[in-house]
């Protein structure tokens, strides 16, 4: 049998679905019935990830004046659909453990995966996008593939990387080129299979292959951008070596004038350093 995104995902262990409270919350956040104490009462069951969901909303992530104390007053604030996503990025961070070190620092990994999440975010700001905290965790999951890859196929994914280092080419390129498909085909397929919304698993599937941006949900051509910045600022690595070019026409289709450039980069390396003893600590 060929080998494909989805057979890759399936045979990776422990990774096919997400902790059943992630499930147990999105499906309350979905229902306008729940109440904030319903869901809160589902989040204070696990004690660790209220500690850390709290620790968040208390960050200079947001830069609330005043201390959040409780699950149901951070819910208040931010609401549950932005509870829910910051819920699943903590969640996932825990979930990729034992992969090779000859393949990939994983420190190095979730910074670079939370340098995009934080340009996602700080654009969709910009913009005035609704749930800015979304395109954070689009941001943090763009390169989530590649860690389906290091463990499903690690001596392939290891001469890759040589060639990749080597200066032979990008390796999302090479990944298409040896195996037919690259790591954010596999991404997409990993979150299809954890049920998660469409325009998230769409935009982790088009970062390095965005297409006709006029045609895209703006989610894709933000997580494109995003990464190319992470890259740039060489805040971490995932793997893939040099920096790769940027589509044409995604800063245009982004529509921010190019002075906010500079803004971005700045907001990023301001917040960076808080937001991985946030999440890279806790992981």
């Amino acid at each position: 049998m060929a080998e494909t995104p989805k057979g890759l995902v399936d045979a990776t262990p422990g990774i096919a679905s997400l902790p059943v409270i992630f499930y147990q919350v999105n499906e309350a956040v979905n229902d306008p019935e729940t109440s904030f104490g319903e869901i809160a009462s589902i989040v204070n069951g696990d004690a660790a990830l209220c500690a850390r969901l709290l620790k968040i909303v208390n960050s200079s992530f947001y830069g609330f004046p005043s201390t959040i104390e409780t699950i149901t007053h951070a819910i208040t604030i931010i609401g549950t659909a932005q509870l829910r996503d910051l819920m699943l990025a903590t969640t996932v961070m825990t979930k990729f453990k034992g992969i090779r070190s000859n393949l990939v620092n994983m420190d190095s990994f979730w910074r670079h995966s939370i340098a995009c999440g934080l340009a996602a975010r700080i654009i969709a700001t910009l913009r005035q996008e609704s749930n800015a905290d979304r395109f954070y965790v689009m941001g943090l999951l763009h390169d989530v593939g590649r860690l389906i890859l290091f463990m499903a196929i690690p001596d392939r994914m290891e001469s890759l990387l040589t060639r990749c280092l080597s200066g032979e080419n990008l390796l999302h390129l090479l990944e298409r080129d040896m195996l037919g498909f690259d790591h954010s085909e596999v991404g997409e397929a990993l979150l299809k299979t954890w049920n998660l919304p469409p325009r998230l698993t769409e935009a982790v599937g088009n970062h390095h292959n965005p297409g006709d941006f006029s045609k895209q949900p703006v989610e894709n051509v933000i997580i494109h951008t995003a990464d190319i910045i992470a890259n740039a600022m060489q805040l971490g690595s995932s793997g893939g070596g040099a920096v790769p070019p940027i589509a044409p026409g995604a800063w245009e289709e982004i529509g921010l004038p190019t002075s906010k450039l500079s803004d971005i980069l700045n907001q990023v390396a301001a917040q960076f350093t808080d937001a991985i003893q946030m999440f890279v600590e806790e992981s």
